[in-house]
């Protein structure tokens, strides 16, 4: 397998376009084919030839269009990467877009330049985040010379160019951005690794490795690992019934960070199913191909509260990760048993390609326990999800609306998008309808399935609590082509949302 690539360098620098060092500078040009601030002088260097030149090339300063230019030494960098802003200056969201698609451009260069507009430390932030999530590769399994040439293809250090070069509010968001790209970056490996490598328990070991060693520049994080022995005696039965009829035994892992003075205290629970064949409830057979991707989940909280610890948050993070394979054997859990969840509460099975939320409520069970302010769950819980919101947006429910919007809002100034939707007095009857057991696993009719997984996982969650639930099935997974800072294959979906909610609980308490 090739080694993974190294993250590029990053740093801030109040050096002009025209005279920076760097191999290649990244500008951007509005619809009059102006450059913008802080690059207005290297159209100037240029002279009439820039937007002469712009025009052959076919670019009109339309958003997401990109321009290669040679400057045959009308400035010191031998490459100009022009991309279209429109006619407004980009916002963050649009700074990240423009920071990734221009770094996948940058080719045979060593150093790059952004000459962006950075009127805020958070326009640094998009920068630095853009630059590592558009530079994203998963080639481990990749052998040929031509790939691994391909990894050393791009950037290995990014200069951000701006008046804020000297501000600590700046150099602080860039090293956010890069710890927040980086944890992304983790989610989108983990669930982009074939499903035989990342069984529970090398997913378990996986992010205790990570955890010891941290992201970025550290942080500090506990881990926790519940093997199937323990689970046993924590009465997990969700997360153990999910897993007894795979070979490769469940797992439950936490991690906890906890800085000094913190202001509140946010709860993060992941779907961690590593492979879904739907067990006994088999899946068609095209179906399972992407099934590797359904503990993104997992790989998204524990990612989020690795970046939360390395930026630093005045945060305390309560992760659980429950982890297990959904296989058919002879042992596999049956349609029609009766299982036990972690408090007692009994569990009619009716479809065991219903599974995520059997681990997940063993999962909320355990986070509820320590007392969070905030509890926030994460799954790609359903395909009604999908049909209802497509592949590039997720839902959000749960118990509170403020949350709900909160949650809405901080993903759409991170670049992700969510929609609410309700759990509505129709389905929490129909979860409790069971003539067996306290609850009824899955809904007896197709229609709402997306509000039914809810309102059971609300079962598990503490009355008090305030709690959202992360549907994220349709945007874990890109099967088409990339876009923007999305690649192909995992996408870290929701890292950066609970990211900016942990700022968000740290400013409201500031």
């Amino acid at each position: 397998m090739a080694t993974k690539k190294t993250e590029p360098r990053f740093t801030l620098s109040s050096a002009s376009p025209t005279t920076t060092r760097a191999d290649a500078v990244v500008i951007a040009v509005d619809s009059d084919l102006h450059a913008l601030a802080p690059a207005e002088n290297v159209g100037k260097a240029f002279g009439r030839r820039f937007s002469t030149m712009l025009s052959m090339l076919g670019f009109s300063g339309k958003p997401g269009q990109v321009a290669v230019i040679p400057t045959q030494g009308a400035i010191r960098a031998g490459v100009v990467i022009a991309v279209g802003a429109g006619s407004e200056a980009p916002d963050p969201v649009r700074l990240r877009r423009i920071a990734a698609k221009t770094f996948t451009a940058a080719h045979n260069v060593a150093t790059l330049a952004y000459a962006l507009p950075t009127p805020t430390p958070d326009c640094v932030r998009a920068i630095a985040e853009g630059a590592l999530l558009g530079g994203y590769r998963f080639d481990r399994y990749k052998t040929s010379a031509e790939s691994a040439s391909d990894a050393e293809d791009h950037p290995n250090a990014v200069v951000v160019l701006t008046r804020l070069s000297r501000d600590a509010e700046a150099a602080a968001a860039l090293d956010a951005g890069r710890a927040t790209a980086s944890a992304v970056n983790h989610a989108r490996d983990w669930v982009n690794t074939p499903p035989g490598d990342l069984t529970p328990e090398a997913f378990a070991d996986a992010v205790t490795e990570v955890a010891k060693s941290g992201l970025a520049d550290g942080g500090s994080v506990k881990a926790t690992v519940w093997d199937e022995a323990r689970l046993a005696k924590e009465k997990c039965g969700g997360v153990l019934a999910v897993g007894q009829g795979s070979a490769s035994p469940p797992r439950l892992v936490t991690l906890t960070y906890k800085p000094r003075k913190a202001v509140a205290h946010l709860a993060l629970v992941g779907k961690g199913i590593t492979f879904d064949s739907g067990g006994l409830s088999l899946k068609p057979g095209a179906s399972m191909m992407t099934m590797k991707c359904d503990m993104a989940g997992a790989a998204s909280v524990v990612a989020a509260t690795l970046a939360i610890a390395a930026i630093g948050l005045p945060v305390q993070v309560t992760c659980v990760a429950p982890m297990a394979e959904n296989m058919p054997s002879g042992s596999a859990l049956r349609p029609g048993d009766v299982i036990t969840i972690r408090g007692g509460t009994t569990v009619e099975i009716h479809n065991t390609d219903a599974e995520g939320r059997l681990v997940l409520a063993d999962g909320l069970r355990v986070a509820s326990e320590a007392k969070p302010d905030v509890l926030v769950d994460v799954a790609t819980l359903t395909g009604a999800a999908v049909v209802a919101l497509g592949e590039r947006t997720a839902g959000v429910l749960g118990n509170d609306a403020d949350l709900r919007s909160r949650v809405v809002d901080l993903g759409e100034s991170v670049g992700e998008a969510f929609w609410p939707l309700p759990i509505t007095r129709e389905v929490l009857d129909k979860v409790t309808s069971s003539e067996l057991a306290d609850v009824r696993q899955h809904n007896p009719k197709p229609a709402g399935g997306t509000l039914y997984a809810a309102a059971f996982l609300q079962q598990f969650v503490d009355d008090d609590t305030t709690w959202a639930h992360l549907d994220i099935a349709g945007p874990a997974f890109n099967d088409g082509a990339p876009y923007d800072e999305v690649p192909k294959g995992g996408t870290g979906m929701s890292v950066r949302t609970l990211v900016a909610l942990a700022e968000s609980l740290a400013d409201s308490q500031s």
